[in-house]
């Protein structure tokens, strides 16, 4: 069974080199120190990020990702981290970024949450980006080189 997955709802991400992706996202989780059993990717509209928003976290607003932890703290991770693709070609646009480099940046950002990352406060934020901007220069260096 493979440990990382990804799933469409409605849209498509237009994701390429999958195999090289998942192998790096792992290696995420092997320098943090966390076990992961089955990450799933789910890239979905903004209207259903928002509806699950709603409901799981009571959230009345748009946001490009949601990370849900289904496992027991200690044993391999279980995960369903859901993308807004139409948030992510936004923020990218708005942030003057190439949306593969933002799609990359959002899910990098999930699976560190699922490392115990948070982003509530000025503090947490800082580290939080700190760990982006270093996993996905990493990333980017193994994708340029693969093409």
């Amino acid at each position: 069974m493979e440990t990382i997955l990804f799933h469409n709802h409605g849209i498509d991400p237009g994701l390429r080199n999958k195999k090289l992706l998942k192998a790096l996202l792992l290696s995420i989780f092997r320098k943090e120190h966390l076990r992961p059993e089955r990450i799933s990717y789910i890239f979905c509209k903004d209207d259903y990020l928002l509806a699950l928003n709603k409901k799981y976290l009571r959230h009345d607003f748009l946001t490009d990702v949601l990370t849900f932890t289904l496992s027991d703290p200690g044993v391999p991770v279980v995960s369903e981290i859901y993308i807004s693709v139409e948030r992510v070609k936004e923020n990218a646009l708005f942030f003057k970024t190439i949306y593969t480099q933002e799609l990359l940046r959002v899910m990098i950002h999930g699976l560190l949450h699922l490392c115990g990352y948070e982003d509530n406060t000025v503090k947490q934020l800082d580290l939080i980006r700190k760990k982006e901007d270093y996993y996905l220069s990493r990333l980017l260096f193994h994708v340029k080189r693969s093409t």
